[in-house]
């Protein structure tokens, strides 16, 4: 079903393999090849599209990116940074949506506040503005932004429009300002991985299918961590623009860090009826190039699939879990029990099948026209009956959801007590269509991590969402909730054209690209704040260990919730009341309790410290050779977590910016799961320590680095500190690769401050 290759690979003319193997010189010699490898590197898709946007050389990016996109999570924070920054005007466009803090009654007028904050901003910068509910971010991207060639850099994880030809790039709110002021986009050139698609997929087999199919082969082993997924084959033009949308937009859940495909005549025609044929262009990989992994993936042998919570990579093909329901449940149970998650899958099975309470298809995977059509198709006719099944459609944009009144889809669907929904991401993240205690709800959505739909472990509230593919979901609605998968079922497809009627965006939206006007005020609500003035980096550092997480991984959503914290995006006070909340509810007053002894420590500097915590970290310190006076004046003192693989999913900035508020300093790691999260933790200038030993820190202790700035200016490869406990034990610590921008940054203390010094940095 899928293949992954263990070292890179050649392909000759979009088609043949030859595996870079010790017979691959030989294969390449008797077809005449004499290209290097790394000349090869340079025929992919992929390195066409950065070179034209680098300014960098070919092993070094600094990218400039065509557009900018946000939602109101996430750009009143980036807009702040940018202003802080000396932003005058958005310097391309930058499209600002409105589709996660859209229900406008949750923390009272603060959410609107937001929107309306949005579009003053779009008035004075030059701006796009969505209103809400009208699309869902990556939908009005895929519609009206992006094009063959293109970059796009989106506030958001799961910014992915490779189907169309356009390298996309999630990133924290950081990399979106540094846009902003005129900066670029910098990191190492990634490896790209090609993604060989063969075969046709069988009938009621969906995009999700396929996603999580690949999600499960690559999420755990990292083959395609950090790197660009490059898809080509035969099969690619055997799926309609729609169904690569939904499997590209996938991607993020495989840890990479973009996506491009081969373009074709089916993306002529999708950018033309949207009104945008000159954004096209035919785009492939050239008759020679090499790849530094393959996936190859037969599209016909891939099954209908279920991703149990509470990951997208937990992936059983349905047929599986019919046949061993009982012992995947139960293993699913027990995975999750060691991350404090008491789940009881085990009532889910009963009169021989899984049930389920609740479906949901939405937001940019699952609210696609084509998923919702297929899943009309299956259910017309069919009622989901009066009992606790309930169900929900979400359609991505108001031009979709037109075309669904229009061809009685929508009828269909209200007519089988389905209830239609606006534009809206909020069941993706938690805040919509929340199950409740102990309810089992399949979602064709993006996600399915713990804290994204409701559960709150330590008050005993446990929901579990495991994602399917819409069609399945309208089989097992058909069957009143009863787990199956739509091959099961009769279906008889039917063939629906798509009129795209912009009219309902001429008549809505806001679009000032290019005509700022700086004259005009932004509309400030009262929940807006600025951000508070973080400190710069110390000579030396004391880090006290506050919240120490052995999961395997940890997603931004422990590190922050989702769900109705989203309301306090635009206060950073308030925000970070919820740091770690559902993961370590005592992290925030132990951070407090830190910040306040370092607020001690400046305040009592130039006296003696005879008693208190702080006079305990100076005895320890005055211990280890060489520093027997040092002084409260000396060094500062912040908090740090530690974490083994923290930072998978969300890109919003606030996993790194609430740490920074309560004082954090620097976090602990075996590794980072995305680039995203450490880019995070780095423009809010919390050091991204990597450890190789987790053994020598505990909970509580306390780690001196003497000498930190120095460390990072010299860009040593290593950095020695020492545990403070009765006798100091010496630990030694990496930040990785980083360029000199992001060590400056480290060293200001934030890319605001790293801005505010831009003179004295020359």
């Amino acid at each position: 079903m899928i293949e992954l290759y263990k070292g890179g690979a050649w392909v000759i003319n979009g088609k043949e393999i030859i595996n870079d193997d010790a017979d691959a010189k030989a294969k390449l010699f008797g077809r005449g090849i004499s290209v290097s490898k790394e000349q090869a590197r340079k025929g992919t898709i992929s390195f066409s599209i950065l070179s034209e946007h680098n300014s960098g050389d070919d092993r070094n990016l600094r990218l400039k990116f065509d557009s900018l996109t946000s939602h109101d999570i996430t750009y009143v924070g980036i807009i702040q940074t940018a202003r802080a920054s000396g932003m005058e005007k958005f310097p391309v466009p930058y499209v600002l949506t409105n589709c996660h803090n859209s229900l406008c009654a949750v923390g009272g007028t603060i959410n609107q506040d937001d929107h309306v904050f949005a579009l003053s901003a779009a008035v004075k910068y030059g701006g796009v503005y969505v209103p809400p509910h009208l699309a869902v971010i990556h939908s009005y991207n895929r519609e009206m932004m992006a094009g063959c060639g293109k970059m796009i850099l989106g506030s958001d994880s799961h910014t992915r429009y490779g189907a169309l030809g356009t390298m996309a790039v999630g990133e924290g709110g950081g990399e979106l300002a540094k846009q902003l002021v005129g900066r670029t986009y910098d990191m190492p050139f990634p490896s790209v991985v090609g993604v060989c698609l063969e075969g046709e997929v069988c009938k009621g087999v969906g995009p999700h299918d396929v996603a999580l199919a690949i999600i499960a082969a690559v999420f755990k082993n990292g083959y395609v961590k950090n790197k660009a997924m490059e898809f080509f084959g035969d099969g690619v033009e055997k799926l309609s623009v729609d169904f690569r949308n939904g499997i590209d937009v996938m991607t993020t859940e495989t840890a990479c860090w973009s996506s491009i495909w081969k373009t074709d005549d089916k993306v002529k025609v999708y950018l033309e009826e949207r009104g945008r044929a000159g954004d096209y262009k035919k785009l492939e990989s050239a008759d020679v190039v090499y790849y530094d992994g393959l996936i190859k993936v037969n599209l016909c042998e891939i099954e209908p699939c279920i991703a149990l919570p509470f990951h997208p990579s937990n992936v059983y093909t349905i047929r599986e879990l019919q046949a061993n329901a009982k012992d995947i449940l139960a293993k699913t149970e027990e995975d999750n029990k060691a991350a404090g998650m008491n789940l009881n899958l085990g009532m889910k099975l009963r009169n021989g099948g899984v049930w389920a309470e609740q479906a949901v298809i939405a937001g940019c995977s699952g609210g696609i026209f084509e998923n919702i059509m297929a899943a009309a198709d299956i259910i017309k006719g069919s009622s989901i009956g009066n009992g606790n099944f309930t169900m929900s459609v979400y359609p991505e944009s108001q031009p979709t959801y037109l075309e669904l009144v229009n061809n009685g889809a929508s009828l269909t669907f209200m007519k089988a007590g389905v209830l239609m929904r606006e534009a809206f991401c909020g069941p993706c993240f938690g805040a919509g269509d929340t199950p409740a205690n102990n309810e089992l709800s399949i979602r064709h959505v993006t996600r399915n991590f713990p804290s994204r739909e409701g559960s709150k472990p330590g008050e005993g509230q446990i929901a579990s969402v495991a994602l399917m593919d819409a069609r399945s979901i309208a089989a097992t609605a058909v069957n009143g909730g009863k787990i199956t998968a739509a091959p099961d079922m009769d279906i008889k497809p039917g063939k629906h054209s798509f009129f795209f009627d912009k009219s309902v965006y001429n008549i809505r939206i806001y679009n000032g690209t290019g005509n700022p006007q700086p004259e005009k005020e932004l509309t400030l609500g009262p929940n807006i704040k600025d951000w508070p003035k973080m400190p710069p980096l110390a000579d030396n550092l004391a880090l006290k260990v506050i919240s120490f997480i052995t999961d395997p991984v940890t997603t931004t959503d422990e590190l922050i919730p989702s769900g109705e914290t989203s309301s306090y995006r635009s206060n950073p006070l308030k925000l970070a009341e919820f740091t770690l909340s559902r993961k370590d509810p005592c992290y925030v007053q132990r951070a407090k309790d830190v910040k306040a002894l370092e607020e001690q420590r400046k305040m009592n500097r130039e006296l003696k410290i005879n008693d208190g915590e702080t006079a305990e970290i100076i005895e320890k310190i005055r211990g280890i050779e060489g520093f027997s006076a040092i002084t409260p004046d000396d060094f500062s003192i912040g908090s740090a977590i530690f974490a083994r693989k923290p930072g998978d999913g969300s890109a919003r900035e606030q996993a790194a910016s609430c740490q920074r508020v309560l004082g954090a300093g620097a976090n602990f790691a075996l590794e980072y799961a995305t680039k995203r999260y450490r880019s995070n933790l780095i423009n809010w200038g919390i050091l991204p320590f990597i450890i190789n030993d987790e053994s020598i820190i505990k909970l509580n202790s306390y780690i001196f680095f003497p000498g930190i700035k120095a460390a990072v200016r010299e860009k040593r490869e290593t950095i020695s500190g020492f545990v403070l406990g009765d006798t100091a034990v010496e630990i030694s610590a990496a930040l990785g690769e980083l360029t000199d921008d992001e060590r400056q940054i480290l060293i200001d203390g934030c890319l605001i401050n790293y801005y505010a010094q831009a003179g004295s940095h020359r």
